[in-house]
């Protein structure tokens, strides 16, 4: 019987994701990941996430261990036809189902099999053999997946398949544990997204932050070069939730200040874009070492026309002072990684194309070219505007597609914070 618990308590959730490449570190886990924000975002909590790998015993474990104290469990992987997919029958033993032939699954997989030109393996019979009671989870057997109930505990098998998880979540999991149980507590969420601070300087200013905030659940992801902060707020009433998670806002954005830089799907070249609009100003940009990168990013948005007027890639020397006027002399004495080198870029590019702000970038991409003075990863930045010139110098670390990332993403943030009148992040 589906079981409707009372209003003000959790049902025990566990997810368990199967495979030795998860273990190994060679693939990432998406899947634990996507589970558990598509269950909290309906108001169910999941207590545990565990990764096993592709062996009887620790799957059996896993299994066990779970339903002793979780009143739902999910499991992903090790549903496939090959000798190492081992979840249905580990499922089988754990909880002494024999496995039966599904004759209609078979056929269905013979037919597509054919369908698709295919040669038959008697591997593939695998497919068709299931736990005894299991209820088959997609109704076209498109997509490996079953369930089994044991007392009042649910366990739902689902594919390794990143794609295939995901639909059945949403299409056959999610609907079934939401006819089992009704929260009234209903989750809403806020996503902030910082740029310039490290995982562990965002941990010390949010210390003590939790305990004052005590219904207020936070969540922290690096999304590189960026961290992002995740606020859920659980309730009864739009308007009270809406004023946590106002509130919450606040406070972090006191905490943080200048460093929060947009929210939910916002992103920086939008924020950077958005800006320009309502000042009415325009932009242009001289790359090196990101290669057009700011351009493409800027130019993502639609309606960028209104406040970028060009870009130029001038990646050469002779580039720099053809196109923007550069001195040969500054090049020759500084190099065109330097200080002096990238003032003049800014200056040249607003100075050609008459926009109310010049923006310049050059540097050191890798993995060649670093000295001592001057290592891979070195990059300056320079913004003119207002007979100003702006510039600093970062050191960015990690492969070449990270630093031009990072130094995309300091670029713009310099716009941002020019027109918001706040300091720029200092370099070295």
């Amino acid at each position: 019987m589906p079981f409707i618990r009372n209003a003000e308590e959790t049902m025990s959730m566990e997810i368990i994701i199967i495979g030795d490449e998860l273990i190994s570190g060679k693939t990432r886990d998406l899947n634990g990941w996507y589970a558990s924000g598509c269950l909290l975002s309906r108001g169910l909590l999941v207590s545990e996430i565990r990764t096993v790998g592709d062996n009887y015993p620790s799957i059996s474990s896993a299994l066990r261990a779970a339903v002793k104290k979780s009143q739902v469990v999910i499991v992903t992987g090790g549903l496939g036809p090959t000798e190492d997919d081992r979840t249905t029958e580990a499922v089988s033993r754990v909880f002494r189902r024999p496995l039966v032939l599904d004759q209609d699954l078979l056929a269905h997989i013979m037919e597509s099999i054919a369908r698709l030109g295919l040669s038959w393996s008697p591997s593939l019979e695998k497919l068709a053999w299931l736990p005894k009671g299991a209820r088959i989870l997609d109704p076209n057997r498109e997509m490996c997946g079953f369930s089994i109930s044991r007392g009042d505990r649910h366990l739902y098998f689902l594919p390794g398949v990143p794609e295939q998880m995901r639909e059945l979540m949403n299409r056959a999991v999610i609907p079934d544990l939401l006819q089992k149980h009704k929260p009234r507590l209903i989750p809403r969420h806020r996503l902030l997204k910082v740029y310039g601070m490290s995982e562990s300087q965002i941990a010390d200013a949010f210390e003590g932050l939790s305990d004052k905030l005590n219904t207020v659940i936070f969540g922290f992801y690096p999304s590189f070069p960026e961290n992002h902060i995740t606020i859920t707020v659980r309730g009864k009433e739009d308007d009270q939730i809406d004023r946590e998670l106002q509130k919450a806002e606040q406070e972090i954005r006191h905490l943080l200040g200048p460093y929060v830089f947009a929210s939910d799907e916002q992103t920086m070249e939008a924020v950077v874009g958005e800006m320009l609009k309502e000042r009415r100003m325009t932009l242009s940009v001289a790359e090196s070492c990101t290669g057009g990168l700011i351009g493409h990013r800027i130019t993502s948005i639609p309606g960028s026309s209104v406040y970028f007027d060009r870009g130029a890639t001038v990646y050469s020397n002779r580039s720099k002072v053809e196109m923007l006027g550069v001195k040969q002399e500054i090049l020759t004495a500084y190099g065109a990684v330097s200080d002096e080198a990238v003032r003049e870029m800014a200056e040249g590019i607003k100075g050609t194309a008459h926009t109310d702000i010049g923006l310049a970038v050059t540097g050191i991409a890798g993995p060649e070219g670093g000295t001592d003075d001057k290592p891979v990863g070195t990059v300056y930045i320079g913004l003119s505007a207002d007979e100003q010139t702006f510039s600093a110098c970062y050191r960015f670390s990690g492969e070449r597609d990270k630093v031009k990332l990072h130094s995309s993403e300091m670029a713009l943030d310099w716009v941002r914070r020019y027109l918001y009148g706040y300091p720029f992040i200092p370099g070295i």
